[in-house]
């Protein structure tokens, strides 16, 4: 986005507080995560952030149990809960919880679908592909933290890089360069 003209920037710091008020408001409408942000911080005070993981989690599980019959269809479910995930991360800036729910999403997928993610072949590139970028994904997010934060994440942590590497994400896996075991 451009930068705002500086007489501009004079002209509305001057205009009546009624008027910039009725232009904020209009503004903020047109964003939709600007104004969860706004709902999140001023009226939430920020003190939902549980209740909005849990929402998350909750959402997770259901699409999880849902009976899909090709990996194809379980990477399209992960794609669009990490869309919520980047949502959630853009309205409460909340990173620690942007990388446990990816890192719960990916382990709870595995756990309902193993089946359809077990073996490395055509109908399971994609999907496979995906989840080793996203458990590197995790791994950095998670790393980033901070260390007294690694000792909560772990035992998931290891669950699915153990899973990663004996299923069919394992040749990107090895691409990636995704260490075996996640150590402290």
């Amino acid at each position: 986005m451009p930068a705002l003209d500086p007489d501009l920037k004079k002209a509305i710091v001057r205009m009546p507080v009624a008027e910039k008020d009725k232009l904020l408001l209009r503004l903020v409408t047109k964003d939709p995560i600007l104004t969860e942000r706004l709902q999140f911080e001023l009226v939430e005070h920020g003190e939902t952030i549980d209740e909005r993981r849990t929402i998350i989690r909750q959402f997770i599980d259901r699409t999880a149990r849902l009976k899909q019959d090709s990996a194809g269809w379980v990477m399209m479910d992960m794609r669009a809960i990490s869309g919520y995930i980047s949502r959630h991360l853009k309205v409460t800036k909340d990173k620690y919880g942007e990388a446990e729910l990816m890192l719960y999403m990916l382990n709870t997928f595995f756990d309902h679908h193993l089946d359809l993610l077990r073996h490395h072949n055509s109908r399971t590139d994609k999907a496979a592909e995906y989840i080793a970028k996203r458990t590197d994904q995790v791994l950095k997010k998670v790393s980033k933290l901070d260390p007294d934060y690694h000792i909560e994440f772990a035992g998931d942590i290891n669950k699915l890089l153990q899973r990663v590497h004996h299923n069919a994400p394992a040749h990107y896996a090895r691409q990636l360069d995704l260490p075996r075991e996640w150590t402290l």
